[in-house]
């Protein structure tokens, strides 16, 4: 008599040679830095675009930080970036984003070599309370020859300004894009990486659909 056991079929498996996508992974992979002063809104820009729950290294402001940290216009800030943060966006065909934001205290500026190590580009976010809380990270971009766009988060109680108002402010060269965006926004945030990806494109002879 035969078992049961002995007559099921053997479980299905798949082809050896069977494509798994899952398997594969981005076919490309791009690396932006979210840079700019402490509190201007990086840790918030990578939570708004990131597809998945993004890594934080924020830690309370305590005493130690009085006389250190710049809490000027940024007064109810609580917590502040010690390392760094990071998400991630996939794109379709096989195109992945991960993004870094940097720490913006000056203390904690050594990271930015390993940060920056591998880039597409940067975007500098900028807030026009504090508009010099930007030159260091616009400086560093400069330097290392990285393309970069300055986006100004427009906070809710802050001045606004046109585009050229702040370039002019800043200093910065024509072919840098300067944009006004809303950092908590996922449509705003997205069309800054859209902006620093084309940018970064035409500086290195592509087109903009490449």
């Amino acid at each position: 008599m035969n078992s049961a056991r002995s007559d099921a079929p053997p479980p299905a498996t798949a082809e050896p040679d069977e494509p798994d996508d899952r398997a594969d992974g981005p076919r490309v992979a791009l690396k932006i830095l979210v840079a700019g002063g402490f509190g201007v809104g990086k840790t918030t820009m990578v939570g708004a675009v990131s597809e998945i729950r993004p890594l934080r290294t924020e830690e309370a402001l305590t005493d130690v930080s009085v006389g250190v940290d710049d809490l000027d216009g940024v007064a109810a800030k609580t917590t502040t970036t010690v390392a760094m943060d990071f998400g991630r966006i996939t794109l379709r065909d096989g195109v992945a984003i991960y993004l870094f934001g940097t720490p913006g205290q000056e203390r904690f500026w050594f990271m930015w070599n390993e940060l920056s190590r591998g880039a597409l580009g940067a975007v500098v976010l900028a807030d026009t309370r504090r508009l010099m809380a930007s030159f260091a990270s616009i400086d560093y971009f400069e330097r290392k020859g990285t393309p970069f766009v300055v986006a100004v988060n427009c906070f809710d109680d802050a001045d606004r300004y046109e585009a050229p108002e702040i370039r002019t402010a800043l200093d910065i060269d024509p072919h840098v894009p300067v944009l006004l965006c809303d950092a908590r926004r996922t449509v705003s945030a997205k069309q800054v990486l859209v902006s620093l990806v084309e940018h970064a494109l035409r500086l290195a002879g592509g087109t903009r659909h490449a």
